[in-house]
């Protein structure tokens, strides 16, 4: 219950505290304008640091590799792992460089493959989802996704704790016009703006902790559970689905590869279609092993003799 405070027997405690200053990224945009051969050159350094004295997770990122690649020698995994920290590294300093990357290097470092089907869904007037995994560089994904497919971009995400963080990352992630909707409100807005024409992209090979509706199959190995979301927007919305993978082609340079999941028609069994999105996800990691996040804590949840298995 709200308490009135009359102003002559106001504290100081009372009162709105200020406003806490806003930090400017100042120094990330001073950074972006570093040629990326440079920022490669201080990439190349962090990786071998990361790599050789501090290896983040370095006990998880082992036994993820092991238990998703069983018949990998010791020198296999540590060329793997190796490479696994040069390419995050990569990736931090593509992700500064995209602060001022101009439109036309993004363009020429990001290429689409096979997304005439999606757009002419959009041009016909109907909207499409575009589901992704957490592969090689998803941010540059995204700003490439939103400069180049020539539709509005809505996109899912999960808010960061961090205020400042938040701040600046939604300010790069919509730089080209896409707009950010939390993940947990994502199939409401969707009905809510169900008359526009638009593509709804979306990562969805995270752990769902929180969801209830699960998905359980054998995934790098392992049970695995994962989020029904795309699978149930497609059985409220009748959007097509669409596969995005995205291939590492040299350094700093990708390659996006739509793949149809499902024409939105079809009827489909529960869970066949997050199989489906799972099993292209698994194997685009093993095509590239060192470029899905190996130190993130994927598998934390156990499942029960009583939940749904896939294949």
């Amino acid at each position: 219950m709200l308490t009135e405070v009359s102003p002559d027997k106001a504290t100081p405690s009372s009162a709105v505290p200020p406003a806490a200053p806003v930090r400017s990224a100042w120094w990330a945009r001073l950074v972006s304008r570093l040629p990326l051969p440079v920022l490669y050159g201080l990439s190349s350094l962090l990786g071998w640091l990361t790599y050789r004295f501090f290896p983040h997770r370095v006990h998880v990122v082992r036994e993820n590799l092991g238990k998703a690649f069983p018949g990998l020698d010791a020198a296999g995994l540590r060329a793997v792992i190796r490479a696994y920290y040069m390419g995050f590294a990569d990736m931090l300093v593509e992700v500064v460089k995209a602060v001022s990357m101009p439109p036309e290097e993004f363009r020429r470092r990001v290429s689409m493959v096979n997304v005439e089907a999606p757009r002419a869904l959009l041009a016909s007037g109907q909207p499409v989802l575009l589901v992704a995994a957490h592969q090689c560089n998803w941010e540059w994904l995204l700003l490439a996704l939103s400069l180049e497919l020539g539709y509005p971009l809505d996109a899912a995400y999960k808010p960061l704790v961090n205020s400042w963080a938040e701040r600046e990352m939604k300010k790069l992630r919509t730089r080209f016009g896409s707009r950010l909707v939390p993940a947990q409100d994502l199939l409401a807005d969707i009905i809510k703006r169900r008359d526009i024409v638009r593509a709804v992209a979306m990562v969805a090979d995270q752990e769902p902790t929180k969801s209830e509706h699960k998905y359980w199959t054998r995934f790098l190995g392992r049970d695995t559970a994962f989020y029904m979301g795309p699978e149930e927007i497609s059985r409220v919305t009748h959007f097509p689905v669409f596969f995005i993978g995205l291939k590492r082609t040299a350094r700093g340079c990708y390659a996006m590869h739509f793949q149809p999941l499902s024409d939105g028609r079809e009827t489909l069994p529960s869970g066949a279609l997050t199989e489906r999105y799972a099993r292209l996800v698994e194997e685009q990691i093993h095509a590239a092993p060192p470029d899905w996040p190996w130190s993130h804590k994927r598998w934390k949840l156990k499942r029960s003799v009583y939940q749904n298995r896939g294949r």
